[in-house]
Parts: C-alpha cells; sequence; structure tokens
C-alpha cells in the first residue's frame, strides 16, 4: 500500500523548523489502517514477540491494535506522572526538547520478548530510552517497528536492536 499518500505534512509544528508527520488520515482511513496493522503484523512475527510496548500516545495507537491481531498484550508508556503505583521512568532528548516515559514495575518479566512500536522515528531518543527501560525490568526488546522512517535522521542508529518501518520519508519537507 501507498502509505504516504495518507500522511500529511504540517510544517512549522510544534515549533519552527520542525516537519510534523500527521498519521491522522491513515488511521482515519480504515482500508488504510487494516492494511497497516497486517503489514506491521507480518514485520513482527519472525520476531516472535510476547507484548509490545507503545509510548504515549500514537504509539497507544498501533501498538494495541498489533497487539490484538497477533493475540498477545501491550504495555503503555506513558509521560511522567500518569500512572499510579510503582513504576520504573525513563528520561530522553526529543528533537524538539526532553521527556520522560514510565511504566508499571511489574509490565515486564524475565523472558518477555518485548516488541516496540510507535508512530514514527526521528533521532531515535524515545524507542532507545524504552528498549533501556526494557531490559531494566528484566524484559528482552526484540526490535523496533514505526509507520514512518525519517531517513536524514537516521534514528535507528541509536537502537541496539533490528528496526523495521512501513514507509520512508524526508524529515525536511
Amino acid at each position: 500500500m501507498d502509505y504516504e499518500k495518507y500522511i500529511s505534512v504540517v510544517n512549522g509544528f510544534p515549533k519552527p523548523g520542525i516537519s510534523f508527520k500527521d498519521i491522522s488520515p491513515l488511521i482515519r482511513d480504515p482500508e488504510a489502517f487494516h492494511q497497516c496493522i497486517d503489514d506491521f503484523a507480518k514485520l513482527a512475527e519472525p520476531f516472535h514477540p510476547t507484548v509490545i510496548l507503545g509510548p504515549e500516545s500514537r504509539g497507544f495507537i498501533f501498538g494495541a491494535a498489533l497487539a490484538y491481531k497477533m493475540g498477545i498484550g501491550f504495555v503503555m508508556a506513558r509521560k511522567a506522572g500518569k500512572l499510579p503505583g510503582m513504576t520504573a521512568a525513563v528520561s530522553y532528548t526529543l528533537e524538539y526538547g526532553t521527556a520522560t516515559l514510565e511504566v508499571p514495575l511489574n509490565s515486564f518479566k524475565k523472558g518477555d520478548r518485548v516488541l516496540l512500536v510507535d508512530d514514527l522515528i526521528a533521532t531515535g531518543g524515545s524507542l532507545k530510552a524504552m528498549e533501556d527501560l526494557i531490559r531494566k525490568l528484566g524484559g528482552d526488546p526484540v526490535a523496533a517497528m514505526v509507520v514512518i522512517y525519517l531517513k536524514e535522521l537516521q534514528g535507528e542508529k541509536a537502537l541496539d536492536i533490528p528496526f523495521r518501518s512501513l514507509l520512508t520519508l524526508s524529515a525536511v519537507k
């Protein structure tokens, strides 16, 4: 499927110099969204994940749908202060700021094969942070997958796990 026609580009958002890739048209179109999740499942199969981790908020959309499709569990990586109880946190640098993600301490057990899923990879900071968090809690990060790969930023180089994407776009236009 030509996923590019389902991605709108908003230049200057959230600040000047950023070319925001909006996945809203993709998830709004039932055929495109269904195909996206099916294609993700095909990419994920060789890694034999037992659980998926997705970051707030767009990672929830793709990660939860993929977990449902694959019949496995899903863990939400939430922004700091959004989860009750004991959590593990990781902070990282974004292309336009910093952020912290948290998961419940009991999110992963030894032997869990965790697949990271998000809408986009830019510098790779959030995915690398989640990879480290999984290991810290005893899980095994097996791969990272995104809908959109921004080629100039080469975010996959930040990762120590295999990386897959459905679409490659320019970060600057």
